[in-house]
């Protein structure tokens, strides 16, 4: 057999098991997983627009509203006015949203020590290694078809969200 033939369904399936077991350590806290990682990324871009961090996040526009919403609500994001442009709205996390922060990031560290707990440091650093070489590959390769207009690429920063 092929081992190669199984590669996305690998990937797809360790992807899965890794945020399923993200989300049992995080049972009980404040926030679900989609907050989790929009609030992670936004701690590394922001400023950025809610159309930028859908991107980032690749989280459905819609539903990053939503969750923005509420994480505004909770005091955890706010948006500010864009100078330049009066209907563009930037991102911030609030000083409230810091120390969840920090539990967000334990969170992943010990997930991430969890999955990895079977290789060395070598192997660990080749394997990212070679993770972001394949992402970087994908992630050059023009569309098959015609993309709608408003869908965006997710670029490489969103693969270091939440290491």
């Amino acid at each position: 057999m092929d081992r190669h033939a199984n590669l996305g369904f690998l990937l797809k399936d360790v992807s899965r098991l890794y945020t399923r077991r993200f989300q049992e350590r995080a049972q009980g806290f404040a926030l679900t997983f989609p907050q989790c990682r929009a609030l992670a990324v936004l701690s590394k871009n922001e400023g950025v627009s809610q159309k930028r961090l859908a991107e980032l996040t690749e989280i459905d526009p819609m539903s990053l509203v939503r969750l923005l919403d509420r994480m505004e609500a909770d005091g955890y994001v706010r948006r500010c006015a864009v100078p330049d442009d009066r209907r563009a709205r930037a991102l911030r996390i609030t000083a409230k949203a810091k120390p969840i922060l920090e539990q967000i990031f334990a969170l992943a560290a010990a997930t991430r020590a969890e999955a990895l707990a079977q290789l060395g440091d070598p192997e660990r650093t080749l394997l990212v290694e070679l993770l972001e070489r394949v992402h970087a590959n994908l992630s050059a390769l023009p569309p098959l078809h015609e993309a709608p207009s408003d869908a965006g690429s997710a670029p490489n920063k969103a693969l270091r969200s939440i290491r």
